[in-house]
């Protein structure tokens, strides 16, 4: 069984007196340990479709199932514990709390799951530790870099031990080397942990090292191919 079944999916927005076609008849599978973009240009619906992936937003028809449970069919509270359970966000802009340090900012996630404080701080130091910042554990957002606090969202977004991880354009605020040693980050994950990465993005660093690059354009998809 797939990690990710998606079966005929259109999304259509309804917000002017134009319908607009935001995906339109998307179907491709994700297995788990994959590392896979989602690219395409400004329009293509790449957001969308991650939004869809993240639970965040509803198809208009099709089908998404992720390990068996078809998402679209879920409650708005299902829904919630869903994400919390099963999916890892990495954002752009990093999305840390400003007042929680580095640990608190990684504990979070298993303090909504209800995890024990005692294993919640043991499990966020080792996952600090593992995107190499064990040094900066009590450091807050502004204290670190920009590479750092998104590897701070790296780490928070293991916390929650999710099926897979969606990182909307991840190094577009980051300079060449930190990039570079984000992607090297999440390719070890994804080697050493089997953690299944997926990202919506157009930057070609990503690209280029993703082993499979799905590629949208007006709402459909217009390849699929292994790099």
């Amino acid at each position: 069984m797939a990690l990710i079944e998606i079966q005929h999916l259109d999304k259509i927005y309804n917000s002017t007196s134009v319908a607009v076609h935001a995906l339109n008849d998307v179907t491709f599978n994700i297995e788990k340990k994959e590392f896979t973009a989602i690219v395409g240009p400004s329009g293509s619906g790449k957001t969308t479709m991650l939004n869809i992936l993240g639970g965040l937003d509803n198809p208009t028809k099709g089908l998404i199932k992720i390990e068996g449970t078809d998402i679209s069919q879920l409650k708005s509270g299902q829904l919630i514990d869903y994400r919390l359970n099963h999916i890892g966000f990495v954002f752009q802009a990093y999305n840390l709390i400003p007042v929680f340090t580095a640990l608190e900012n990684v504990e979070f996630i298993m303090l909504l799951q209800g995890v024990s404080k005692k294993k919640r701080e043991e499990q966020a130091l080792k996952l600090l530790d593992s995107v190499g910042l064990s040094d900066r554990v009590n450091s807050r957002p502004s204290q670190l870099s920009g590479g750092q606090q998104q590897r701070v969202a790296v780490a928070r977004a293991l916390a929650s031990q999710p099926d897979f991880v969606l990182a909307d354009e991840p190094t577009a605020n980051l300079d060449s080397e930190s990039a570079g040693a984000l992607l090297d980050l999440m390719e070890k994950l994804n080697k050493d942990l089997g953690m299944t990465f997926i990202f919506s993005t157009h930057d070609p660093r990503v690209i280029e090292r993703a082993r499979r690059v799905i590629t949208l354009q007006d709402g459909m998809v217009k390849s699929d191919k292994m790099n």
